[in-house]
């Protein structure tokens, strides 16, 4: 019997699914059920830390990464937009993690967070386009907005009111509607992941 394949999901409290009174509706539990239930084998590990910024990832990936290790999910700057950290540091630490990625020989799947426009529009437009110059400049995968399972159900992440139905009562964090719809968005990307993962 072939060993399933193990994804690691590096993130933040997105990933850890913060604040769910039942962790199994938190989103790498309902990832890996999505990708089961499309007949993979696989195991989604959940290297979400609630808080934490890219800085914290670089800082982790590595022990984050097992040797059971296949591929790997990145999901973070959403603390970064929070603290206004200059985006070219958050550049810089996501390099790193794409680095050490692209050192062991993983796939990832880099998954973007839109930033808002308080900080202004020099600050939105370094944000925005770092994830797609990192993804290209290593080859990754590239999900555009972490949130775009919500638009599709017709929710506006910029717009708190729509998003009210699908998000906790901090208006940050999904709840379990909200979670499936995420999912439902990403897991196709994931699938793709999968695709790239070698025999």
């Amino acid at each position: 019997m072939a060993e399933p394949v193990t994804i690691v999901a590096l993130g933040d409290s997105l990933t850890a699914g913060y604040g769910l009174a039942d962790q199994t509706h938190g989103f790498v539990p309902v990832l890996e059920g999505w990708l089961q239930a499309k007949g993979h084998d696989v195991t989604v590990q959940n290297a979400g830390v609630s808080g934490d910024t890219t800085a914290g990832g670089l800082a982790r990936v590595g022990w984050s990464l097992g040797p059971e290790a296949d591929a790997l999910i990145v999901t973070l700057g959403g603390n970064d937009l929070l603290r206004g950290i200059d985006p070219a540091a958050s550049k810089a630490n996501l390099d790193g993690i794409l680095k050490e990625a692209e050192a062991r020989n993983l796939p990832v799947l880099l998954v973007a967070m839109k930033a808002p426009g308080n900080f202004g529009p020099e600050y939105k437009a370094a944000f925005d386009a770092m994830y797609g110059e990192l993804s290209t400049s290593y080859g990754t995968l590239l999900a555009d907005d972490f949130f775009a399972g919500l638009r599709s159900a017709g929710a506006d992440p910029s717009d708190p009111a729509s998003l009210a139905a699908f998000m906790q009562a901090d208006g940050l964090h999904p709840n379990p509607d909200g979670v499936k719809l995420i999912v439902d968005g990403l897991g196709p990307q994931v699938e793709d992941l999968l695709a790239k993962v070698a025999p």
